[in-house]
């Protein structure tokens, strides 16, 4: 069977919180958004994360946690009486739009998928009062439409979103799971130790790319162990460590905020299988900016095997991108716009500056706007 996993090339976000009107937006292999406090980049996250709730039926629950329908649309209500979504990856597409309900929640209308082969175009799928997605319903069936909806369908589930901010010590990445759950790196890193374990034993390569790429930040680290524990009928693994010169066995409480944080991370990068398209918001959180350098390297290997699309505050970060890498997300008139830079508009600045200082120095116009 053919790959039907595909990462997103154009993308457009009508009426979506700070998002008055984002057309056509044109998305490649490498996509680093920068960026003022409430400019506008942890909303394209959102909308990301609000897709994967369509897709697994929870469309209403998401709008319902994030206060309401009200809370999405641009500037309220009052201002905004639908979002309207338009997504086209390789050969097909998938559109909605999203309108209020009478209370705070939503229903999609003119849903739609789109097959460029010969005159097929848009297929409408209608309405849905009850917000659960048509084309996710036909993929799912086994007869009918199930043979277009459902490589529409493999391609966003595909898209996934990485989220590893919380590093707490009641983190999931902190604590056991059980070895089964190993297929899949899961978005908040709750499985990352059965998922290396399955990496040690079946993809000895990628494993090793992984333990070597930790080691480059963290020197002290020698190796995962990875231990399986029996709880009953359970078999379990956590985090457990070594330390160079020690036989000692560390526990994952014992790896601070940015080690375990930069190992999520990293595993995310160097998995064997990646996603078509990989998204994380601020992964310069809590790193040294020496990790932060290598991340940058880690990140531009990763795309050339998958797409990547990054929320980033950080000039460290995005000194080691070329121009053409990175997009601005500006307030503009209230709304957020985004502009990828050209390399051509910055060549004689970039022969004494790199493109993190050329935003520092608000050359590339990244900062707050007072309105």
């Amino acid at each position: 069977m053919r790959n039907r996993k595909k990462p997103l090339d154009h993308l457009t976000i009508r009426g979506f919180k700070s998002i008055r009107n984002l057309e056509n937006f044109e998305l490649k292999s490498l996509n680093v958004f920068i960026g003022a406090n409430g400019s506008g980049k942890s909303n394209l996250i959102s909308f990301f994360r609000m897709l994967h709730a369509l897709i697994d039926g929870k469309l209403n629950d998401f709008i319902r946690s994030g206060g309401g329908i009200s809370d999405f649309l641009f500037n309220g209500r009052k201002v905004t009486s639908q979002m309207e979504f338009e997504t086209h990856f390789g050969l097909r597409g998938y559109r909605f739009t999203i309108k209020p309900g009478s209370m705070e929640d939503c229903f999609l209308a003119d849903e739609a998928r789109y097959y460029d082969r010969g005159s097929s175009g848009w297929w409408s799928l209608g309405d849905s009062p009850d917000g659960q997605s048509r084309m996710v319903r036909e993929a799912k069936n086994p007869i009918g439409d199930s043979q277009y909806s459902k490589p529409v369908y493999e391609a966003i589930v595909s898209w996934q979103i990485y989220h590893f901010h919380d590093t707490g010590e009641t983190a999931p990445m902190r604590h056991s799971e059980i070895i089964q759950d190993n297929r899949v790196l899961r978005f908040n890193a709750s499985n990352i130790a059965p998922y290396l374990l399955r990496l040690r034993n079946e993809c000895e390569e990628a494993y090793r790319e992984i333990r070597d790429a930790v080691r480059l930040v963290m020197p002290f680290f020698d190796d995962f162990l990875l231990d399986v524990t029996e709880y009953g009928p359970k078999q379990m693994v956590n985090l457990s460590w070594q330390q160079r010169g020690s036989d000692y066995p560390m526990q994952p409480y014992q790896l601070s905020d940015g080690s375990i944080r930069f190992i999520c991370l990293v595993t995310a990068l160097l998995q064997p299988d990646p996603p078509s398209t990989i998204i994380i918001d601020e992964p310069e959180l809590g790193l040294h900016p020496s990790a932060i350098s290598i991340l940058a390297e880690l990140m531009q290997y990763a795309s050339t095997r998958t797409q990547l699309i990054i929320a980033t505050q950080s000039p460290a970060l995005i000194d080691n991108f070329g121009v053409e890498d990175v997009i601005v997300v500006r307030r503009q008139d209230g709304a957020s716009t985004f502009e990828r830079l050209q390399a051509a508009d910055y060549n004689v600045w970039l022969e004494n500056y790199s493109v993190g200082e050329l935003w520092s120095k608000n050359v590339i116009p990244g900062g707050p706007v007072y309105e």
